[in-house]
């Protein structure tokens, strides 16, 4: 099965083409241009390149985030349009999901953290269990590095774009249970996206084109300035 996985939950976006399991093409941008003058192109291009038409697709995975909330937005209307005009099914995978799984052949405990802004990350813990596969050991979180490092008691991979922002932070709180890998895998990739999709595919876990939105687990600035005005609680 061909599937294209598509992850714009960060800065860096990346479009990743596997057939089965093997991949087949990846794209990957880590500078400050927008997704919405990239992305179209990128999947052009990774189709392209591994001389593949659209219809030729068997589905589409995306990364629901948490994340970037305009990047989400733009990944997700982008793919539901392709999806309609290709009548392909549709896989939504966890960006937290994404990183655990590209190092998920570990015995350690494994902690993807993505920056949140306000001082937060975006987290959760998972553990991979050999025949059984990577398993989430946690809900997804939004918390404080401080109330985060509060939870670890043992050996743990930290992965994700939050390490350029606490990873000294991480390291200097836990000296002897911090993990933290090199660079190139901080970066949600494609191809990532794509595999965990396809298994999602292969059970017939769809999205539904018309209802499925990005995960941000906590509300946006415009819907925390919403809330309180729905709920009546107006300044006097």
């Amino acid at each position: 099965m061909k599937v294209l996985g598509i992850d714009t939950s960060t800065s860096c976006g990346s479009v990743g083409l596997i057939d089965d399991e093997s991949i087949i093409s990846e794209y990957l941008l880590n500078i400050s241009v927008t997704h919405s003058e990239r992305l179209l192109g990128a999947i052009q291009l990774v189709l392209r390149e591994a001389r593949i038409a659209v219809e030729d697709l068997d589905g589409w995975a995306i990364s629901l985030g948490p994340g970037s909330f305009t990047g989400l937005r733009i990944g997700v209307s982008t793919v539901k349009g392709l999806a309609l005009a290709t009548q392909k099914p549709v896989a939504g995978v966890p960006t937290l999901d994404v990183l655990a799984y590209q190092v998920s052949f570990t015995p350690y405990l494994i902690c993807p953290i993505l920056d949140a802004r306000k001082g937060e990350v975006y987290t959760a813990f998972y553990r991979y269990e050999g025949s059984a596969g990577l398993k989430r050991a946690s809900d997804y979180l939004a918390i404080k590095p401080e109330d985060l490092i509060r939870k670890i008691e043992e050996r743990t991979i930290f992965v994700g774009s939050g390490v350029t922002t606490f990873g000294d932070y991480l390291m200097n709180s836990l000296p002897s249970l911090a993990i933290i890998p090199s660079s190139p895998i901080h970066l949600p990739h494609g191809s990532a996206v794509a595999r965990i999709g396809l298994q999602l595919i292969r059970k017939g876990e769809y999205l539904d084109l018309a209802t499925f939105a990005p995960l941000y687990v906590r509300p946006s600035e415009a819907e925390l300035k919403f809330i309180p005005r729905q709920s009546g609680d107006r300044p006097s």
